[in-house]
């Protein structure tokens, strides 16, 4: 049974290349969005503030442009 297994994990193919690039994306939004949050409040609750909102910027974005789409 040990080599049924060992025969089928070598002839699926494992291709996990493409799955990092989102989590790239994210990460470098995550650090800009939160420069940008911070860097323009006033107050250090407003920061704190700024920072929650960078950990949810993309469901901020796509909420503002469905709402601009009229959808």
């Amino acid at each position: 049974m040990n080599e049924e297994k060992q025969k089928d994990f070598k002839n699926k193919n494992h291709n996990h290349q493409a799955t990092a690039s989102g989590g790239a994306v994210y990460g470098f939004g995550l650090i800009g969005a939160a420069i940008y949050f911070i860097s323009q409040s006033t107050t250090f609750w407003l920061g704190v503030l700024g920072f929650l909102k960078a950990l949810v910027w993309p469901a901020i974005l796509v909420f503002e442009a469905l709402r601009a789409l009229g959808a």
